[in-house]
């Protein structure tokens, strides 16, 4: 645990939280002190939803813990039962008051007794985990839950459906485009002929958990929450499932031959063929593929982007940007270090260097020392890009409110790649278009402003260097100030004039 003031993936309580809180008719309790309780602003705040399951949270306060918690946190479950009546009852810790120590199983069970409620709490080391490893651990065992109870009970349907069904495993609340994503694949996966058996957990109830073993199969298209539930499936009922993920023109076709495969190894008698659906999306729905081809889409050929964000969407774009728009990436990396290995492996070969870390003041640093011509990263990115004078284009949380847009805005499947190829092309900057801007007066106008991060540096321009500055191109301006800049604390000057910049100018061979 740290201490920081911006933070890429939250803490993990938070992860329970929008698990739970993603099904309908199941009610989280969260025992936390006051400022741990933010998570219903935060979701009203983001989540463009007409309704939603609100969090309840047993305040841990001086009276609490003077008598200890135990009956509070009792009397507020049975509380939320008789009134709410949900289907199960969820208990978090958060990581202040997993600093007590209290056996909070213990008042779970006498919860349990005490009424008629399925209470359970969520089982996951607020210490260790992030929000994501917490939200697949917390659908893991919701769904575990769930399926053992059904079995006591004998209310489990094995029996699988006569057409193939899939199960779609990942879409929760505050995810990045998630319900626009889940749209989509759906529509998708009608097309190819096969049936939603369930969506979990963005707006299934608990009682369609009973019947998850009836699909033929289960699908996780985000790595970062899904695959743990996915894997428990495989394992308790032999249900295989696909992982890839498809977003991309590539990647979607070759996640619906991975679907194929599975489909004729369990029906062989009924053979199905993808291949015609692949070739027509490919090349008439998905735009991209054409665009890819065009002079517009040539123009950002020998490009430089950097990528950053979750595993899921960091790799998958590295692969956009370099199989399917010729745009070369100098770093892809991503704030997930618990999936470093496999995130390498996905993208080797495709980038010249891999960025691990889930410190931004990293991240900042390496985007300053590349000076690539576009970003496709975080918020937190976006902000970085804004002081370096770098465009950025958001593909993947942490999330802002724009990241929620009331447009239909994919990013998997055949029309995602659409959306992707727009943001890819809009984010860059053209030359031309600068340019001109400049010269009629645009927003490059401006002052320039010191872009070096991670550092204390301060320089003094002279009027005559800063006239002479602003007379250059804004596309190119930042990279020469920086570079300016670069010369005169190598050099001990604090000063730059005109003399400064030419002596710099001769340094790099310009």
């Amino acid at each position: 645990m740290k201490l920081a003031y911006w933070m890429y993936a939250g803490p993990a309580h938070i992860g329970t939280l929008r698990v739970a809180s993603s099904f309908k008719n199941v009610h989280a309790i969260m025992h936390a002190p006051l400022g741990d309780d933010y998570f219903n602003v935060m979701r009203s705040m983001l989540e463009r939803e007409r309704d939603f399951t609100p969090v309840t949270a047993s305040i841990v306060d001086r009276h609490v813990l003077a008598r200890g918690s135990q009956e509070k946190v009792v009397e507020n479950i049975i509380r939320k039962d008789k009134e709410e009546k949900p289907d199960l009852i969820v208990l978090t810790p958060t990581c202040t008051s997993s600093i007590l120590q209290e056996d909070l199983q213990n008042f779970v069970d006498r919860a349990t007794t005490e009424s008629e409620a399925n209470v359970l709490l969520a089982d996951v080391n607020h210490y260790r985990v992030n929000e994501l490893q917490a939200a697949d651990r917390t659908l893991e065992q919701i769904i575990r839950f769930c399926l053992e109870k059904a079995e006591r009970t004998k209310t489990i349907d094995v029996e699988k459906t006569e057409k193939p069904s899939v199960n779609l495993l990942g879409f929760f609340t505050l995810g990045f485009h998630h319900t626009h994503d889940c749209r989509e694949l759906s529509r998708l996966l009608e097309d190819l002929g096969i049936q939603i058996n369930a969506i979990v957990p963005e707006g299934g109830k608990i009682e369609t958990l009973s019947k998850l073993p009836k699909a033929w199969f289960n699908l996780v298209p985000y790595r970062e929450v899904g695959l743990m539930s996915a894997e428990y499936l495989k394992e308790k009922y032999d249900m295989p499932y696909v992982s890839r993920i498809p977003m991309g023109v590539v990647e979607t076709s070759e996640t619906i031959k991975e679907i194929q495969q599975i489909l004729n190894k369990i029906e062989p008698s009924k053979k199905v063929d993808f291949s015609e659906y692949i070739k027509n999306q490919s090349q008439f729905v998905s735009q991209a593929s054409w665009f890819s081809r065009s002079i517009d889409c040539q123009n950002l050929t020998n490009k430089k982007a950097v990528v950053f964000g979750d595993s899921t969407h960091a790799a998958a774009i590295t692969k956009v940007l370099v199989r399917e728009m010729g745009i070369g990436v100098s770093c892809a990396g991503t704030y997930c270090t618990h999936d470093a290995d496999w995130f390498r492996e996905q993208v080797q070969g495709y980038v010249d260097e891999v960025f691990i870390t889930d410190d931004h003041t990293q991240v900042g640093d390496m985007i300053a020392r590349l000076e690539p011509s576009a970003i496709f990263g975080t918020q937190m990115e976006r902000h970085i890009g804004k002081r370096l004078d770098i465009p950025c284009g958001v593909i993947s949380a942490p999330v802002h409110i724009q990241n929620f847009p009331l447009g239909y805005r994919p990013f998997l499947g055949y029309e995602g790649s659409n959306q992707i190829a727009d943001l890819v092309y809009n984010s860059f900057s053209l030359g031309m278009e600068d340019h001109l801007l400049e010269i009629f007066g645009g927003h490059d106008t401006k002052e320039v402003i010191t872009k070096a991060l991670s550092t204390d540096d301060s320089f003094k321009w002279t009027p005559d260097a800063q006239k002479e500055l602003n007379k250059i191109p804004g596309f190119v301006r930042g990279k020469i100030k920086r570079n300016t800049e670069k010369f005169a604390r190598e050099e001990g000057v604090n000063t730059i004039s005109i003399e400064i910049m030419y002596a710099a100018k001769e340094a790099v061979g310009a």
